[in-house]
């Protein structure tokens, strides 16, 4: 079964992101867990957390289908050790958040050299933020999302992907969440069933599909190799229908999250609808 969803809004209060979700037909979701473009906010309060839960189960929600997502100030592959200790400690608090919410996974983007260290202590950097952060929570699963490759962001290959992971010292709390349109960007093909084959069975082969834990559904404004991040709407961009169709049947993306970032807030009802009627088999 396919658990499809959207990034949605955590205005007023966290415990409203379920009913947001819930309003859009989604049966899963992503959030940030606090103001994303602030280094401090104040801790959840219980009240919070326990109407979070509380609307999660009257939603029909997963714990395992909720993939919420750290703030996009943090770079855990900072070459400037102030800013690495800061992101290093925001992080630990994210963590620290999504276990206070009953939550399994907390994606995050790998991080940036800036082009001020080599790639490769880079993603060390990386490999040891992340094996500290698991250190001070005891259940959740660190989740990196691949990156288009712009700029200086590593995570854009699955081998770099593999690398931090291989770095990792519990390989239990680690895991990917593949972004469509990041992949197309980085120049990994999705427009037809055999790219997405050859896409999937390249990812098992550096990485493993058992680290898959969720997805992101985002077609891409530019074309295959852009390097640029630029989301479209589903079957509006350079993937296309028949690449969400052949995505929607791959086996690996049964009972994970699968997250709509695409630019229109107010047509992901349609969205999640479309995206059901792809995995459907054609004569149905």
């Amino acid at each position: 079964m396919k658990h499809i969803g959207a990034h949605v809004s955590i205005a007023g209060g966290i415990e409203n992101a379920p009913l947001r979700a819930k309003e859009i037909g989604a049966t899963a979701f992503a959030m940030f867990t606090k103001n994303q473009r602030q280094w401090r906010t104040p801790a959840l309060k219980p009240e919070s957390i326990e109407a979070f839960r509380r609307n999660c189960e009257r939603c029909g929600f997963s714990p395992r289908h909720i993939l919420p997502h750290d703030s996009y100030l943090i770079n855990l592959g900072s070459p400037d050790p102030e800013k690495l200790d800061r992101s290093r400690k925001a992080f630990a608090d994210e963590m620290k958040r999504t276990e206070a919410l009953g939550l399994p996974c907390l994606n995050f983007h790998p991080g940036s050299h800036l082009n001020e260290s080599s790639e490769k202590e880079c993603l060390k950097v990386i490999a040891d933020s992340i094996n500290i952060a698991l250190k001070t929570t005891t259940s959740v699963t660190a989740v990196l999302e691949n990156t288009a490759g712009q700029g200086s962001n590593l995570g854009h290959t699955f081998e770099q992907l593999a690398e931090i992971i291989e770095r990792i010292e519990d390989k239990n709390r680690v895991g990917v969440c593949l972004d469509t349109c990041h992949l197309f960007a980085a120049g990994y093909d999705l427009r037809d069933p055999e790219a997405v084959g050859n896409t999937f069975r390249s990812f098992d082969s550096a990485v493993g599909l058992r680290y898959l834990k969720g997805m992101h559904l985002n077609d891409a404004k530019l074309g295959l190799g852009s390097r640029r991040d630029r989301h479209e709407s589903i079957g509006k961009g350079k993937i296309g229908l028949e690449g969400f169709r052949a995505i929607l049947r791959q086996p690996a993306c049964d009972d994970i999250p699968l997250i709509l970032e695409t630019p229109r807030p107010d047509i992901w009802k349609e969205e999640i609808a479309l995206l059901h009627s792809l995995e459907k088999p054609e004569d149905c």
